[in-house]
């Protein structure tokens, strides 16, 4: 899990300098573009990359485009935008990265789940519920799971 936060930091860094980098040549770089040259120019540059899930690194620069376009939106009352300039992620501060099924969606109904491309995670309460996309936090050296799931009143 740790390997999966540093991999997910790690490109949330990339990514905002690769940013930084085009938006000062006069780019307007975007999500998409990003996830391109990571793929086809980064990633084969590092072996250990492949060990880990894919899915932690697009969702990385998902929430890198949606910062940024929360920092270029303007407030009803404020000329800055929404929310202040993406910055750099430091190891052991709000280490946390995000899975999904490959857009399926995941049957939860148990006390353990295997978490793609990593292990099998114990929780406390037995949790019965379909989602699609889990975000997986470390506070004070324990690992938490959070995720959306849609509720139907019975």
């Amino acid at each position: 899990m740790d390997q999966h936060a540093g991999y997910g930091r790690w490109c949330d860094n990339w990514g905002l300098s690769f940013w930084n980098a085009a938006y000062r040549d006069g780019c307007k770089p975007n999500t998409r573009k990003l996830k391109e040259v990571f793929t086809n120019n980064t990633k084969p540059l590092y072996l250990w990359m492949k060990n880990l899930s894919y899915r932690v690194y697009q969702y990385a620069f998902i929430n890198l485009g949606e910062a940024f376009k929360r920092f270029f939106s303007f407030g009803m009352l404020r000329k800055q935008g929404l929310s202040q300039h993406p910055r750099f992620k430091n190891k052991g501060k709000h280490d946390s990265f995000t899975i999904d099924n490959c857009e399926k969606p995941r049957e939860l109904n148990a006390w353990n789940h295997k978490l793609p491309f990593i292990s099998v995670m114990r929780i406390y309460e037995p949790i019965e519920t379909t989602t699609q996309k889990l975000t997986t936090s470390k506070q004070t050296g324990d690992w938490y799971l959070s995720l959306n799931y849609e509720f139907t009143p019975t």
